[in-house]
């Protein structure tokens, strides 16, 4: 059996159409209400609407990705029980419009960070870029967050200083702009909300952070296996302490963390190698291999990192993971189920006609595309030598 080819839509403010999309050769979609301000419930009516959307252009929405996490919950304070309640509220609502799985990630205060959206490749097509020498420009002179130089080598802070000097007012604008750039479709934060929301992490270390992942994973999970979901945490992106911030999904230690607190088989991992392979430590096909049928989603991306850990995100079939001896672990695992685990593209250069034309980062058609065209050939090229 092979996995399901899916596609992120970001509803229908996408550049992105649904039409577009069938073009792809991708199955189903993965969505969101982006719109639904976080810690809200999710009306049965929106949920059925967005689907419908979907379905008339003859597609399904597979995934919802994602129902974000309130800060409250995140760190335990204020009235956080309530916002559990509600993102109950929102599961049932899920499950009553027939969607079975829910990717969510327990990133605090940031989702995933970047410092560059548009490094430009050698063929010229454009990726996204994280350097930390970029990220302590930002966390050391612009956003001034209170002993932030303690976090960074010598030799960074240096070279950050060095470039905070040299850049104009337009790079910094735009540094800050992409570092917080957040999802596509949901209210920017500004840099004093953020401040303010890093304070709320002052006395919260990776212990207390995983402690409250447990709680929320031991009130949310219950209610997922009563209604049939699947949950699937997204890693960090990336997977490092950045901005003061401890990481808890990030390591082949997190996961079995994570998996052994609440045992039920609807915890279970959105297993993405472009987060999990930005670090030089993960084995991704040992941590495929110990999660099993615990992954209930795949992201497939690529990334090559530098001696300083700075990377960015490579052709799908490039960089530093082997793609081939991961997906060929994954679909060995998808041989023992009896239903198809659903994978997308994750991000895609920008390229040909899409270099003219405003995308969502990371986002854009064409590229994901290609990636797909490629992820697909190789998942038959596996399936057909492994007679799967």
């Amino acid at each position: 059996m092979k996995m399901r080819q899916t596609w992120r839509w970001f509803g229908p403010q996408d550049p992105v159409t649904l039409q577009d999309i069938k073009q792809t050769g991708a199955e189903g979609i993965v969505s969101a209400l982006h719109h639904i301000p976080h810690g809200e419930v999710w009306p049965v009516a929106e949920i059925q609407k967005r689907k419908a959307e979907i379905e008339a252009a003859g597609l399904t929405w597979d995934v919802v990705e994602s129902v974000t996490i309130h800060e409250s919950i995140k760190t335990r304070t204020g009235n956080y029980q309530h916002y559990i309640d509600l993102y109950k509220a929102s599961l049932r609502n899920i499950a009553a419009c027939g969607i079975r799985t829910v990717t969510y990630n327990f990133m605090p205060v940031n989702d995933w960070t970047r410092t560059d959206l548009d490094m430009v490749m050698p063929d010229g097509s454009r990726a996204l870029y994280f350097n930390w020498f970029d990220l302590a420009v930002f966390d050391v002179h612009i956003l001034k967050r209170k002993n932030a130089a303690q976090d960074y080598s010598q030799a960074v802070l240096q070279e950050a200083e060095s470039r905070f000097k040299r850049y104009t007012q337009e790079q910094l604008d735009y540094l800050v702009n992409i570092v917080m750039f957040g999802i596509p479709g949901e209210k920017k934060q500004t840099l004093e909300q953020m401040r303010e929301k890093l304070e709320w992490y002052q006395a919260i270390d990776r212990d207390a952070l995983r402690e409250n992942l447990r709680h929320f994973l031991r009130e949310i999970i219950p209610v997922a296996e009563e209604l049939g979901l699947k949950m699937a945490i997204h890693p960090d992106d990336p997977p490092f302490n950045i901005l003061g911030l401890p990481r808890i999904v990030s390591t082949a230690d997190d996961l079995r963390y994570i998996l052994s607190a609440v045992p039920g088989k609807s915890n279970g991992i959105c297993f993405c190698t472009g987060s999990l392979g930005a670090s030089a430590q993960n084995d991704l096909v040992q941590m495929a291999r110990e999660a099993g049928d615990r992954i209930h989603f795949v992201h497939l991306r690529n990334v090559s990192k530098d001696a300083h850990g700075n990377f960015f995100e490579d052709d799908h079939l490039g960089g530093d993971v082997d793609m081939y001896a991961v997906m060929k672990e994954i679909l060995s695992i998808q041989q023992g189920l009896s239903e198809p685990i659903p994978f997308r593209p994750d991000h895609g250069h920008q390229m040909l006609d899409d270099l003219n034309k405003v995308t969502n980062p990371g986002y854009s058609c064409i590229g994901r595309m290609r990636g797909l065209a490629e992820l697909r050939g190789l998942q038959e090229g596996i399936c057909r030598s492994e007679g799967w």
